[in-house]
C-alpha cells in the first residue's frame, strides 16, 4: 500500500497522498459479474459467469438487482466449460493459451462425427453438466501456466491418455489439418453450445428475466452467443469487452464501489475506447523518426482519401483515438479492406496477418442497416455475437461471409465513434455495401497501441496505406 500510495502522489500530486488505502477481496465469479452488471443500463438482470475456473469455480448464477448481487448456484471444478475446450484445443494441435477463438472458427469446417464421444466427454444433468473425469488429467496435476520461450503462453496438458486412445494420437501443432480434426473441432464446439444453452435456461428458471449480463472467458464464444436469442428466453445480453479475466480488475472496483460502500454511481459502458490516445504532435514525430512520408489531411479529405483506397481494393491501416479496451479492434486499432472481393481473405492472411486460412475476417456495419444483412437484430459493438448473413448480401460480403454463412459483426453506432461511422457510411456510398472488413492492426503479434508501432507494422508488412490520426501514408507501388 505504501508503494501504491507513493505511485499515485507521484503521477498526481502531493495532495493524494493523504487518500485511505485499503483492501478488499472479492470473489473470482462476483468480479466477473460485477464487469458485466455495472456497466450494464439495467437495474436488475439473471447473471452467469463460465470459465476454466476461478476460486475453484467454474461457473456462476446469480440474481442482480439495484445495488446486489445474489449468488444463486455455484458448480465447482473439475466440471468446467472451459477445461472441456482448453483440452479438445490441445489435442487438436492449439496449445497456446487464447486459440479457442481459431477452433471456434475451424468448426464450421468439420461435421459432428463424434457425438456419441462427446456425450461421454461433457455429460448434462438436470441442472448442469459434468465432464467424464477419465478423458482429463487429475485435477491438481494440470493447473501450470507455461511460458514459451518467445514470451506466448500455454496451459499445461489438461487432457487425458483416455482421449487419446478414443480419438488417435493428438496433432502436432503446425501439421496438416484432417479431416478428424476438423470433425473434432465440430463436435467441441457443437457441444460445448448445448452445454451452455442448458446452463443459460436453468439461469431463466432461477431468474426469469428477459435480460442477462455475462462474462468469463467462455462468454468470448460469440457463435454461442449469436444463438442465446433462438435457444433461449432471453432477448437481451450485456456483455462488456473484456469479458475474459482482463476484466476482473474492473469487476472487482465495480463490486465493491456498488455492492460493499454503496456509492450509487452507476456508470454504463457504451463503447470500448477506453486505451491511451496520442496528440496529433506526437504521432508526427513518430512518424517523421521512421522516415515515413505522409501528408496531412483535413477530417473530411481523410475520409474520402480512405474510401477511395478502399473501394479500390488496397488494404489500409486505420489508426485513431484511444485504443479499445479488450481482445477485440473495434475500430480505433483496425487493418481495413474491402469485404466483397473475392480474393481480399487469401490476400490479408498472406501478405499481413500470416496466419491459417480457415479462420474468418470481422464485418464492421452500421448499427441502422444491421437487420438489412444479418438475421437478428440485437446489436452486438463488442464483436462478441456472430450472426447468420441474408442470402442477399453473401456474395457482396464474400470476403466476411465464414463457410457456415455467418459473420462475427460489429455493430457501429454513429454516437460511439463518429469518425468510424462516417467511414464506413462513406465507402456504402460508394458502393452499396455499408460494412467494411475489420481485422485487428497486427501482424500474428499483439494489437498495436503506440503510433510507433502501427508505423513499424505499416512498414515491414505489404499494408497499402496508413491513416493515422490526420495524417496519410501511402506506399508506392
Amino acid at each position: 500500500l505504501d508503494k501504491v500510495k507513493h505511485l499515485i502522489a507521484s503521477q498526481c500530486g502531493p495532495e493524494y497522498s493523504q487518500l485511505r488505502f485499503g483492501v478488499r477481496f472479492v470473489e473470482h465469479h462476483l468480479a466477473h459479474t460485477a464487469s458485466a452488471y455495472f456497466v450494464s443500463p439495467w437495474e436488475s438482470a439473471a447473471g452467469l459467469t463460465v470459465d476454466g475456473s476461478g476460486d475453484f469455480v467454474t461457473c456462476m448464477m446469480t440474481k442482480c438487482d439495484g445495488p446486489t448481487i445474489t449468488a444463486l448456484k455455484r458448480y465447482f471444478v473439475p466440471n468446467s466449460l472451459g477445461s472441456l475446450y482448453t483440452a479438445i484445443c490441445q489435442f487438436i494441435g492449439y496449445p497456446e493459451y487464447g486459440d479457442e477463438g481459431k477452433v471456434m472458427g475451424l468448426a464450421p469446417l468439420g461435421e459432428d462425427n463424434f457425438k456419441s464421444l462427446f456425450e461421454e466427454i461433457v455429460v448434462l444433468t438436470e441442472t448442469g453438466f459434468r465432464l467424464g473425469e477419465r478423458f482429463f488429467a487429475k485435477f491438481g496435476d494440470n493447473q501450470g501456466m507455461i511460458i514459451n520461450d518467445d514470451g506466448t503462453t500455454r496451459l499445461s496438458k489438461l487432457f487425458s491418455t483416455e482421449l487419446e486412445k478414443a480419438l488417435g494420437l493428438p496433432r502436432k501443432p503446425g501439421s496438416e489439418i484432417t479431416t478428424r480434426d476438423k470433425d473434432i473441432a465440430c463436435s467441441l464446439q457443437t457441444h460445448f453450445e448445448k452445454c451452455y444453452f442448458h446452463l443459460v435456461n436453468e439461469l431463466h428458471n432461477l431468474v426469469p428475466s428477459s435480460r442477462i449480463v455475462m462474462a468469463g472467458g467462455c462468454v468470448l464464444n460469440s457463435v454461442a452467443n449469436g444463438k442465446i436469442f433462438r435457444e433461449t428466453p432471453f432477448s437481451k445480453t450485456c456483455i462488456q469487452p473484456a469479458a475474459g479475466d482482463d476484466g476482473l480488475a474492473l469487476g472487482s472496483a465495480l463490486y465493491v464501489s456498488n455492492s460493499i460502500l454503496r456509492e450509487n454511481n452507476r456508470w454504463v459502458m457504451t463503447d470500448a475506447y477506453l486505451g491511451p490516445g496520442f496528440s496529433d504532435q506526437e504521432i508526427e514525430r513518430a512518424l517523421v523518426s521512421a522516415g515515413v512520408n505522409f501528408s496531412y489531411l483535413p477530417r473530411e479529405e481523410l475520409l474520402d482519401q480512405t474510401a477511395e483506397e478502399l473501394v479500390q481494393g488496397k488494404i489500409v491501416g486505420w489508426f485513431q483515438g484511444r485504443m479499445e479496451w479488450g481482445p477485440r479492434a473495434l475500430g480505433n486499432r483496425s487493418i481495413l479492406a474491402h469485404p466483397g472481393l473475392p480474393d481480399m481473405k487469401n490476400i490479408l492472411n498472406s501478405r499481413i496477418k500470416l496466419r491459417e486460412s480457415f479462420r474468418p475476417f470481422a464485418p464492421a456495419v452500421l448499427a441502422d442497416r444491421q437487420t438489412e444483412i444479418f438475421t437478428e437484430h440485437h446489436p452486438s459493438p463488442f464483436m462478441l455475437h456472430v450472426y447468420e448473413i441474408r442470402e442477399q448480401w453473401r456474395n457482396r460480403l464474400c470476403a466476411v461471409n465464414h463457410v457456415d454463412n455467418t459473420g462475427r459483426l460489429q455493430t457501429v453506432d454513429r454516437n460511439e465513434n463518429k469518425l468510424y461511422y462516417d467511414l464506413i457510411h462513406r465507402f456504402g456510398r460508394l458502393t452499396g455495401t455499408p460494412v467494411l472488413l475489420n481485422t485487428s492492426f497486427n501482424e500474428n503479434e499483439p494489437i498495436v497501441c503506440r503510433p510507433e508501432e502501427a508505423i513499424s507494422c505499416f512498414v515491414r508488412t505489404k499494408m497499402d496505406a496508413l491513416a493515422i490520426g490526420p495524417f496519410y501514408c501511402v506506399k508506392k507501388p
